[in-house]
């Protein structure tokens, strides 16, 4: 009886670690799955902005700005919104955490196109909300205000990095 129960023990520990595996495969299969997807959405979003880039009468349709702006701000503000969305996209993929999005951000935001972009894009973002996307844009709109307000010409070690715990 007790080699029995052995016996069932051990069977129920291998079906157990057998599902367990499973589990886990199935897990990074739906993780590949997602970034497979997030993949062909940038891919997509690219082809989009880079007609509306190459045509000014299509970029007219993402003309969605607090502002007035000319062509060539129109077409401006569509790479700085490639730039961010791509930089959005490795965050999702997990290439970078928030403390490096938060380097590369300071970096983009350097230019005075890509803040005039932010800026007039900013009732867009307050339409999003609990997303990453939303958070992060915080995070963006926080790290310009602490830009704006810094009394130094070092932007690099501007903005506080985000709490990993």
């Amino acid at each position: 009886m007790a080699v029995g129960t052995v016996l069932t023990m051990a069977a129920q520990h291998h079906a157990l670690a057998s599902l367990r595996l499973r589990l886990e495969q199935l897990e990074q299969s739906a993780g590949t799955e997602k970034h497979i997807n997030l993949a062909n959405q940038q891919r997509q979003h690219w082809e989009l902005l880079s007609k509306a880039i190459d045509d000014p009468e299509l970029a007219e349709v993402l003309d969605l700005y607090e502002v007035p702006v000319s062509d060539k701000q129109r077409r401006q503000y569509i790479f700085a919104n490639v730039l961010y969305t791509n930089l959005l996209f490795y965050y999702r993929i997990g290439n970078l955490n928030r403390e490096e999005f938060l380097k590369h951000a300071r970096g983009i935001f350097q230019s005075p196109i890509v803040r005039e972009y932010w800026y007039a894009t900013r009732q867009q973002r307050a339409s999003i909300s609990e997303t990453d996307e939303a958070e992060l844009g915080l995070l963006v709109d926080e790290l310009l205000h602490q830009l704006e307000e810094a009394d130094t010409e070092e932007w690099w070690v501007i903005g506080q990095p985000p709490d990993t715990a």
